[in-house]
Parts: C-alpha cells; structure tokens; sequence
C-alpha cells in the first residue's frame, strides 16, 4: 500500500491541485504513523526525524523552534465558503529535561494556512508567532498547546496546562494537565507534562456543535470518556480554505527536548488508532551508564594494596574539600533550585579568569555551559557570613527565582559554600546596556528604535515586579548595568535575586540603604527605606541615562559633581531639552518619543515621592495609551549630594563607578555585565 501511495501521489497532487488529504487511503482522508522514517513531513528548525523514527522537534538547543507538518494541505470544507468539516487528531508525545521541575516551553498542534513560521519567535511563543502579529485575526490559526512555562503576559493558569489557542498565544480555554480516567465519573488525575514519561493527546473539532474537545492520558490508557479541555468556537470563523497540520515547538533558558512518537488524523471520521506496540522508545538525558572496572585485578602485595589505598583515600579527601558545600537539613525544601558547586566549578572551567564576565560591589560574575544539559549560565559568586537570617534570605531567593517575565533575567538557583554564596542565572549574550552607552567605543551606537524598545522593556519588567507578580518585588538597584541584552538586543532587568519582596497591600520593612550614587531616591537616603517609588526614581534616572547617554552624575568644568536630572531640568526651563539627547544618534530619533521620555524621567525624580508615578501610569504613558501631565514644578531637583555627604560618603571618590553600591546590613549589587 505504502509503495502504491508514493507511486500515486504526484498524479493525485496534479489533477486535485494539490490537495491531497491523507497517507494511508486518499479516499478516506486520514493517515496513521507509528513511526516517522517514511512520513516525508516537511521540516524546518530544530526539527528532524531520529534514526529511531522519532519525530524530535527541539533538541535541547535553548531559544530555538522547530515545526513539522504533512506535506499537503488539507481541504476542511466541502465547498468553497462552507462550514469547516469536522476532524480528529490523535498524537504520543514525550517532553524530556535536564531538571526534574523546570522545562520550556512546550508543544503545540497547529493548524494554519502555511507552513512558513520563519517570523514567529522562540520561548513563549513556541515558534507559532511574535510580538506583533500574535493574537491577529489574519493568522488563520487554530492550536492545541501542551504548554509548560506559564507566562503572565498571555494568562496562563500555571506551568503545567493544556490550552485551545485561537491565532496566538492566549488560550480561549485551557485546564492543568491530567485526565478524568475512562468513566464519566471519575475523579480528575493531574499528570506532569516535563515527567519525561510518554503521553497520548487526542483533539476533536465537531463541526455540527462547533466544538473543540482535547484530552490527554499516559500511554497505556484508552481515550478517556470525558475531555480535558472542551471549548466552544466556530473555526468556520478561523480557518482558511486550505489548511497544514502538523507540530510546533520551541526553547527558552532551559534544556528541553520535545518529542513526537506516532501521529494519526482523520476528517469526519475518528482519527485512526495509533499502534502503540510499534513505537519508538522515548530517549533520556543524561550520560550512559558506564560499565564497573575490576577494582582489583590481582593482588600483588599487602605494601602496594595499602599504598594504593593511601593514595585513593588523600584523593577523596582532596576532591571532597575541593567541592565542599554548606548544606543544611532546612535547604532540602528548596529542591531543584539549588545546584552543586561540582557541577558550577566545572561550568566555568574552575572559574577560571577567561570566564569572567564582569565584578560588581560584592563578587565576580563567570559565564558558565552546564555539562550534562549544555545550558549557558552566569555565576554570580557573593561572599557573606553564615549568620541568623539566612534561611530567610535562600528562601526569598528561591522564591524570585519561579518569577517568569521576557524582560527579566531569569534567577534559576543557587549553591552555597562556606564564606559565599553562588548565584545561577540565564546568561545573556550581548552583555550589559552600559557597555554600549559608556564603556566600549567600538561597539556600534544603539540606535534610538533599539533605546525605547529597551526602555519599555524594563518598565514592563518593573511593572511586573511591583504589581503583577504574587507578591511585590523591589528591585532596588535598577540602573543601565543591571540591563542586561539578549540575542535580539531586548533589554531585560537583572540582579532581582537579591532585591526584597513583601505582600501586597503590606508595608516593606527593609531599612538598609541600598542602591547606587545618583539612583538613590532622596526619601531613601535620608530613611534607608527603599518602595516602590525608590525605584520609580532610579528608572527616572535610567530614562535620562539612555536618552541622553550621559551617566547619572555629571562633572562640570570646574570639577565639581550634579546630577543629570538637574543638568536635563535646566534644558528643560531654558526650552533646550532637545541638547541633552546623546549626540552620537546624530539627530536621527523620533522627537515626540524623545521629549516624551526626557519629560517622564524628570517626572519619575520627582523629589517627593508621592508625585512619582507608578510603573503601571509609567506604561500608559510609553504606549502612548495616557498623555503625560504637564511638568509645572520648578524645583524638581533635590542636592542628594548633600544628603550624602551627610552620611559620610564622598561623592566624588565614587561618581565614576556604577558598580558603586551604598549598602548597610545587606548584599544587593548584581552588576558585573555579564
């Protein structure tokens, strides 16, 4: 049968313009695979079929996608403007990571009008669209996404979800994944999609009812009797007259690899059941067992014996200091979050100096490859004291760390020694955003599209932190070297790890003053209490910082110290605010966007913090949703300098140095571009 498909199949292609439906039995419009070998599915990405006929769609490259789809299109109405006819899909799939609890970000089963996703973008989007197009009605999209990464930004209901997408990433309805089991009454049972264990998703549209239906179960079970996830949706309204079927899959941070093992689809008809008996074997990761050595091949002397076990016992006790860790029975909560100082030593080669990224106020920064799952991080190690506290302090880092946000640099764990603390985060490849500003003059000038990109990409990760996560995040360091870039120069705020966080609706207890010379709002210099508003101050500070690419403390002729936001306030009261723009951009900037942002970073200095907007009004007022108030104040600025000297810091040992943090009682810089 299969020979006399292939033999057809050009022929059929020809005289039906190219509309076949099916592999098994054209006329049936339906096929079954049980493995992919001979499926000639067309590819693209990371996608590709293994030796063992494994459809693998990532392979544990991070930030990439990768689709597979039948070679033709499907004709889903009977007529031209016809209702969509109904169809079910049937597929076994396997999702395996390095980490027991941490993967991204899922598989989808697409139906779109073409198999061209070149713009669509990794992570979040799972290869399937991107910041501009998603959620548009022009892409024609229906999806079934088993989604394990939840992100705030399209409504996930948590990490671990079956949802029906509609032309983009905001599930119309979605459910945590599991099954209700083969009775209509029995109880729900949740599965972990990241297991590593091998599932079966079954999706029906019925055409009639306009009905979607997924379910999902391991793969020893028959199709439970009551769906997962039903929605009512006419795809009659979505759906194009030609239509693809197939996969699509992509990779944040973490090594993940997304697997399909068998696939089966039908119109009008139940989706052909797939020989379960007949699939390949779900690979794991991790390095292969090693076969044991004769430890002793013959015994040549009691001398040589004890000699030898002499020098084995000298070497485990060396190796055992070399990787010591501080451990505590209280840290065992923590799990998967804390990683091994073996594993981080070699990352970095022994933190060799050629890994060294950066130093900030309190430790080194190294760039790091994970050995087993090859993932590239940034090693943060911080010194400190073992004192009372610290079970506090891990558990507010471990907590940060499930924070999920594109604009943010991800914390994934830490490990502790005795005398430091190491610090695990996504690495970032183009480094920190005051390189391009300050420091290397080789690199090409950020041009003004890429700045107020940036700009509204930390807001947006501010805005987060302060008001959409769970509880409220201070991040109290916010200036141009913790912003780090990444592969697509997207700016995202780094060294949340060590800021503070309360509950909503509560009042912060922090009274350590913490922050970097001319980012300190005036209210934290004289209190040391940092809020929200503090660090709407040092984004207002940030604003000017990149807008006029100068950096926040200014030396005039004479060799005395100001602040930028009075050098911008005086522009601004002689009517020459268009002066302070960096001059590198040569003039080449949107006007109304740059006199916006000056505008707003005088806005955000306000020296009285309840004139400061918040990071919710701060967006508003960069989408151009709220118009900016009209600045009448003519004392915006506050001499922070005095106040400084005050406490006993020299302004002018310190004004060049942004990693220059004023800490009392705590640890809080995270610079060090990494």
């Amino acid at each position: 049968m299969m020979r006399i498909f292939y033999f057809l199949l050009p022929i059929i292609l020809l005289f039906h313009g190219f509309h076949c439906v099916a592999f098994a039995a054209v006329a049936d419009d339906q096929f079954a695979f049980s493995s992919f070998h001979d499926a000639g599915l067309n590819l693209d990405g990371t996608a590709t079929v293994t030796p063992e006929g494994l459809l693998e769609l990532t392979n544990g490259s991070v930030q990439l996608k990768g689709h597979a789809f039948f070679p033709a299109p499907f004709r889903l109405r009977r007529s031209p403007g016809g209702a969509v006819q109904s169809f079910s899909a049937s597929f076994v799939f396997g999702i395996v990571s390095t980490y027991p609890s941490l993967s991204c970000h899922g598989i989808a089963f697409v139906v779109a009008p073409s198999k061209n996703f070149s713009t669509a973008l990794a992570a979040q989007y799972m290869g399937l669209a991107n910041i501009d197009n998603n959620g548009n009605a022009s892409n024609h999209i229906f999806a079934t996404e088993l989604d394990t990464m939840q992100n705030i930004e399209f409504e996930d209901i948590d990490n671990n979800h079956v949802g029906v997408n509609i032309d983009g990433l905001r599930s119309v309805q979605s459910h945590t994944a599991g099954y209700y089991g083969n009775s209509k009454n029995d109880s729900f049972q949740s599965i972990s999609l990241i297991s590593g264990d091998v599932m079966q998703a079954w999706v029906d549209y019925d055409g009639e009812l306009a009905r979607i239906d997924v379910a999902i179960a391991p793969v020893q079970m028959s199709k439970p009797a009551r769906p997962l996830v039903s929605a009512t949706y006419n795809l009659s309204d979505v759906l194009t007259e030609q239509q693809y079927i197939g996969f699509s899959s992509a990779t944040g941070p973490i090594n993940s690899r997304h697997y399909i093992l068998g696939w089966s689809f039908g119109v009008n008809q139940p989706a052909p059941a797939i020989d379960i008996a007949k699939l390949p074997k779900l690979p794991r990761l991790g390095s292969k067992p090693r076969s044991k050595v004769q430890e002793i091949l013959t015994p040549i002397g009691v001398a040589t014996f004890l000699l030898a076990l002499g020098i084995v016992a000298v070497l485990l006790a060396r190796k055992r200091l070399r990787y010591a860790e501080l451990r505590e029975d209280w840290e065992v909560e923590y799990g998967p979050h804390r990683f091994s100082y073996k594993d981080l030593f070699h990352a970095t080669n022994g933190f060799h100096d050629k890994h060294l990224l950066g130093a900030g106020g309190f430790g080194r920064v190294y760039k790091g490859v994970l050995q087993t799952s090859k993932l590239e991080v940034a090693v943060k190690r911080v010194s400190h004291e073992s004192r009372q506290g610290m079970k506090e302090f891990v558990a507010e880092v471990v907590s940060i760390g499930h924070i999920r946000h594109r604009n943010l640099v991800q914390l994934l764990g830490y490990c502790r020694r005795k005398g430091e603390l190491l610090l695990v985060y996504g690495y970032m490849p183009n480094g920190s955003l005051d390189k391009y500003l300050h420091y290397e003059r080789e690199k090409s000038v950020l041009n003004w599209v890429h700045r107020f990109q940036i700009i509204k990409g930390v807001a947006s990760g501010l805005l987060y932190l302060h008001d959409k996560w769970e509880k409220v995040v201070i991040h109290r360091d916010v200036k141009a070297s913790n912003v780090l870039l990444d592969r697509e120069m997207n700016g995202r705020l780094g060294d949340f790890g060590l800021s503070r966080l309360y509950d909503h609706g509560t009042d912060p207890q922090t009274t350590h003053m913490v922050g970097t010379m001319g980012y300190m709002a005036p209210e934290l210099v004289r209190t040391g209490k940092a809020s929200p508003p503090t660090d709407v101050f040092a984004f207002g500070t940030f604003l000017l910082e990149v807008t006029c690419g100068q950096r926040p403390i200014r030396e005039d002729a004479q060799g005395e110290h100001f602040l930028l936001v009075d050098w911008v306030l005086e522009h601004w009261h002689g009517g020459t605010l268009l002066k302070t723009v960096d001059p590198r951009l040569q003039g080449h900037y949107n006007v109304e966007e740059v006199c916006l942002v000056l505008k707003l970073g005088l806005l955000c200095s306000h020296p009285y913090n309840n004139a400061r907007p918040s990071m919710q009004q701060v967006m508003e007022y960069l989408d151009g949703d709220t118009p900016l108030p009209e600045l009448t104040s003519t004392h915006l600025s506050f001499n922070v300098m005095a106040l400084l000297k005050n406490k006993g810091f020299d302004p002018h040992i310190m004004a060049y140095h942004p990693s220059s943090v004023v800490s009392i009682g705590t640890i809080s810089d995270l610079s060090g571009g990494r």
